[in-house]
């Protein structure tokens, strides 16, 4: 399976929560030296994982990520987690702030799992797990300087639905997770302030029971996660 965004926060944890389960990962991000290192933690603790450097927003280097994939043979999972925040009041929010805001949230999420769809669609199933925000979700209270951050996951949303419209046919399911205040350095830089309820592991917990789970039912929904406590 793949999972991207895993160098770290809620992708490093997923990674090795599915390496646990004994799935063989293979790990997306853009920063290969700590890939490197959830890479060798997984295989430390006896597991399978196969960093492969990428940006998700490139197309070029999507398409080489899921090449190595198809070389390990069928695609069963993928996970979308990579994304990035960098606040900026609206009025001061540069159109290459927006362009990369929505380049690795949205279109990274559109690439990889346009990507994984083709793959799983010849294998006649497969299953998605994209990671949206509560910041997407409608009439949910909003954090001023996030308008970018928060349009990309309003799309992120949207793409889940999309692709469970499409995929049921084909036997792929596709959910969508929509987490609060999760402990994660985006969060940091998103407001301090702000008293996480989450920890990554919490989510991917989550996402492993999901994966373990039948999804045909579920498929086009978001999952909201305010807290665990």
């Amino acid at each position: 399976m793949v999972v991207t965004g895993a160098s770290r926060g809620i992708g490093a944890a997923t990674a090795a929560a599915v390496a646990a389960a004994g799935a063989h990962v293979v790990l997306a991000a853009r920063d290969g030296q700590a890939l490197d290192r959830v890479a060798g933690w997984i295989k430390d603790a006896g597991g399978q994982a196969t960093p492969v450097p990428t940006d998700v927003s490139d197309e070029a280097a999507v398409a080489r990520l899921f090449a190595v994939v198809a070389g390990f043979g069928r695609l069963s999972a993928l996970v979308c987690a990579a994304g990035v925040l960098t606040p900026a009041p609206f009025a001061k929010t540069t159109s290459a702030m927006w362009g990369e805001t929505l380049g690795v949230n949205l279109t990274g999420a559109f690439l990889c799992c346009r990507a994984a769809f083709s793959a799983m669609m010849h294998a006649g199933e497969g299953r998605i797990v994209n990671i949206a925000s509560l910041s997407g979700v409608y009439a949910t209270e909003k954090v001023p300087g996030l308008a970018a951050y928060n349009v990309s996951k309003y799309g992120v949303i949207g793409l889940t639905e999309a692709i469970a419209v499409e995929g049921k046919v084909h036997g792929i399911s596709a959910v969508c997770l929509s987490p609060g205040a999760v402990d994660t350095e985006m969060l940091r830089r998103a407001n301090p302030a702000l008293r996480p309820g989450l920890t990554p592991d919490d989510v991917a917990e989550l996402i492993v029971a999901l994966l373990d789970s039948p999804l045909a039912a579920a498929s086009g929904a978001n999952i909201p996660l305010f807290s665990n406590a």
